[in-house]
């Protein structure tokens, strides 16, 4: 079935976040003009598109509690300037007594108000095959309120890369009435490879949402790769966008993916199978 003309349109920014959140803004002032002179009705930028920096004692003088920080109020200004949504993909701040960092996404309207806060809940905390070791909880504290916001795409619930992992948190959104969920990421290249397309269908297919999952792209001013393919998907499961592997914006310094959002496909997919109505309640015994 075609998707009405009358649909939103929703923008992902593929992008290639290094250790300056200067060059960072300006790409994100560049993308979000783009997607508003496309007709989009909210843009979503991905995980740590502010700052992406493993060296934690370089990052740290750029890191400030949300109240002290410029980043939030520069998000701000781009929506307000090309009145448009934003959802900030998520930035490094230290956490409100200063402690510890947290990993924060914002949804922003397009008159300039954060509208919704959530911090990554789940720590990257791993042994990969490849080798490569990450602990992400030696920096960051994890948080521990799930979030659901109204936008003009719908009801979005909100999640950042590693919770893609849980799905209880995907159930516990969709309980709160989620209609889409937002997951910005920085996959890795290796877990990219083996999970991030399956992992991204089955939350979708599992909820009846639409997934809008941002991704980082490319090799970093840090030397971390990531692993790109921003995706959209429908509550079917279907991928309805895709961004290439490596962005090709040239000097732009991003990518551009958009879809049309069709409240219709939700309706679709949860009367054919309602997953709503058939889940059991019941003890299983083993």
């Amino acid at each position: 079935m075609e998707t009405p003309s009358s649909a939103p349109l929703a923008a992902l920014v593929q992008m290639t976040s290094g250790i300056d959140p200067a060059v960072n803004l300006a790409t994100i002032d560049r993308a979000v003009a783009d997607a508003a002179g496309r007709g989009a009705s909210m843009v979503f930028l991905p995980e740590m598109s502010l700052l992406l920096d493993r060296d934690r004692q370089r990052s740290a003088a750029h890191i400030l509690r949300e109240a002290d920080s410029t980043w939030p109020a520069a998000l701000q200004d781009i929506a307000r300037r090309h009145a448009i949504w934003l959802h900030s993909g998520s930035m490094p701040l230290l956490s409100d007594d200063g402690d510890r960092r947290v990993n924060r996404s914002h949804v922003i309207a397009a008159d300039g108000r954060i509208m919704a806060r959530y911090d990554k809940i789940h720590m990257f905390d791993v042994a990969l095959p490849s080798g490569e070791n990450w602990t992400e909880s030696a920096a960051y504290a994890g948080g521990t309120a799930i979030e659901v916001v109204d936008t003009p795409l719908g009801r979005l619930g909100l999640s950042i890369c590693y919770d893609l992992r849980f799905p209880e948190l995907y159930r516990a959104l969709v309980d709160q009435g989620a209609e889409l969920v937002a997951v910005p990421a920085a996959f890795t290249v290796s877990t990219g490879e083996a999970h991030w397309h399956v992992l991204l269908r089955a939350r979708a297919i599992e909820t009846g949402c639409h997934i809008l999952a941002a991704a980082q792209a490319g090799t970093h001013a840090d030397g971390r790769a990531t692993y790109a393919h921003s995706v959209i998907i429908d509550p079917w499961g279907t991928v309805i966008a895709e961004a290439a592997a490596t962005n090709h914006a040239g000097d732009m310094g991003y990518d551009l993916l958009l879809a049309a959002v069709d409240a219709g496909a939700l309706t679709r997919a949860r009367q054919a199978i309602p997953l709503a109505r058939s889940r059991s309640v019941r003890a299983i015994k083993l």
